[in-house]
């Protein structure tokens, strides 16, 4: 069910760029990504502050960034949508209402550690979307829309859930290392519920 998708640095730009415009109210390598560049991270104090970290962390930010793009976007796809199952709406302003602040979160943290928002090179990230699952998406109606969504999300997911295990294993700084294990927890709580309303569909 995963699905791995190359992003260049211009895309990444692209979507933080529009990840700016929604915010309002989820060194070590990372599964999935194929490092074509290094990121530079040095840690900026001799003992553990807010501003400490390592590449992982670094990674994880920029990689997270991008990943929770998405997740809004497929979520305002389907709350654009009329007639669908309201847990699924419901399901979709959770998503939306949770990640939204953590990308603003993760973009402050960057510009903290003078680390770029967007990595070099091209990366892939386990559970992205393709344009045309997209344009899929965007395309369903009722039903099947709703099931579409909750097959791409949970896919979307298990990919989140990836890159934030390997955060809470690798990473250094404290407050990105306690948001991975609150991605991992209620990610992996969400996977679950989307589970088992897709079986009620």
């Amino acid at each position: 069910m995963k699905k791995s998708l190359i992003v260049s640095a211009t895309v990444v730009a692209a979507m933080i760029a529009l990840a700016g415009c929604s915010t309002g109210t989820d060194g070590g390598s990372m599964p999935g990504m194929d490092h074509g560049a290094t990121a530079t991270s040095t840690s900026t104090s001799s003992s553990v502050t807010g501003t400490e970290h390592n590449v992982a962390d670094t990674m994880f930010a920029q990689m997270m960034i991008p990943h929770h793009v998405q997740a809004v976007d497929m979520s305002d796809i389907m709350l654009a949508k009329t007639g669908l199952e309201p847990k699924i709406s419901a399901l979709a302003e959770e998503i939306k209402g949770a990640q939204d602040p953590e990308i603003a979160k993760m973009t402050t943290w960057l510009t903290g550690w003078s680390e770029p928002t967007a990595m070099a090179g091209s990366h892939s990230m386990n559970g992205m979307m393709t344009s045309a699952d997209l344009d899929n998406l965007n395309a369903a109606e009722g039903p099947e829309a709703g099931k579409l969504f909750l097959t791409q999300m949970i896919a979307h997911h298990e990919g989140a859930v990836e890159m934030a295990k390997t955060e809470v294993t690798d990473g250094k700084n404290a407050d990105a290392v306690a948001l991975a294990k609150s991605i991992v927890s209620s990610q992996e709580t969400e996977i679950k519920v989307m589970e088992d309303l897709l079986a009620t569909l």
